[in-house]
């Protein structure tokens, strides 16, 4: 990072853990000095609307900030700028210190987001947790949970967990569904994937269908799960711009054309 002056223009993105600073829904613009920004540790990490995008070091102050969640609503590249501001100000954050000698480490240019320690020159980029979040089908129905983290709300999602040292990703799929629910999965087919900053995942998204068993819940994770049919008596679920949402969406179109060509036969 390099000392902010007074006239660098651009817009503005300040962290607070999993919160961003926003004024009416909108990232700030304008020059530092217009933001009392001028003189703190801030780099360009991107382009937002043909402007500059500034990521300010964490400090501490009185400015609004919302949850990084509650901006799925914003277009995906945007969310996913947010996601990276997020990320990076974490990885500052946690690696002042070098992790062999343990002397200070200073952050490198926006071209190669590092940090290097100042005496021994061992260099660490930022960490990435790879997690996986798969739906998975059963005929007309789709796997549905309740994690613990949602009794209240009551809300349902698929399956998810991160992977492991030593697994490939459809292991850890396997893995994460048979211990979650006690089900075993087969046709496993990546679908794409989503940056989720909290702080530091990257969520994998992928597509199952059901191969034996029955639901076992897994009640260190999971509060309930079930089979819940495509097109009705659905619970809550997710919100829009998750990839959650989308496996969701992805699984009740396979299931509709399923249902389509069964009555075309038929008939």
């Amino acid at each position: 990072m390099k000392q902010i002056q007074a006239q660098d223009f651009g817009y503005w993105l300040l962290t607070k853990g999993s919160a961003v600073y926003l004024q009416q829904g909108e990232l700030p613009c304008g020059t530092a000095v217009d933001l009392a920004l001028a003189g703190k540790p801030g780099m360009v990490i991107g382009e937002y609307r043909d402007a500059p995008l500034w990521l300010v070091e964490e400090f501490e102050d009185t400015r609004d900030y919302f949850s990084l969640r509650d901006q799925l609503v914003l277009p995906e590249r945007t969310f996913n700028l947010l996601n990276r501001g997020v990320a990076l100000n974490h990885f500052w954050k946690t690696h002042r210190f070098c992790g062999v000698c343990g002397n200070r480490t200073r952050t490198l240019t926006p071209h190669e987001w590092a940090v290097e320690c100042r005496v021994c020159r061992h260099r660490t980029y930022p960490m990435i947790a790879p997690s996986i979040i798969v739906a998975v089908r059963k005929g007309d129905s789709i796997l549905l949970a309740n994690h613990a983290r949602h009794v209240q709300e009551k809300l349902y999602t698929v399956l998810a967990g991160f992977v492991e040292v030593g697994e490939t990703l459809e292991q850890t799929v396997e893995r994460e569904v048979f211990e979650e629910s006690g089900l075993k999965i087969k046709n496993i087919r990546y679908i794409g994937s989503q940056p989720w900053s909290f702080p530091n995942s990257l969520m994998l998204g992928f597509l199952a269908d059901y191969d034996g068993g029955e639901i076992k819940v897994q009640k260190e994770e999971l509060n309930d799960a079930g089979w819940f049919k495509y097109d009705s008596g659905l619970p809550a679920l997710p919100p829009e711009g998750t990839i959650a949402l989308k496996l969701i969406k992805m699984t009740q179109a396979i299931c509709a054309l399923e249902d389509k060509n069964k009555e075309e036969t038929t008939a």
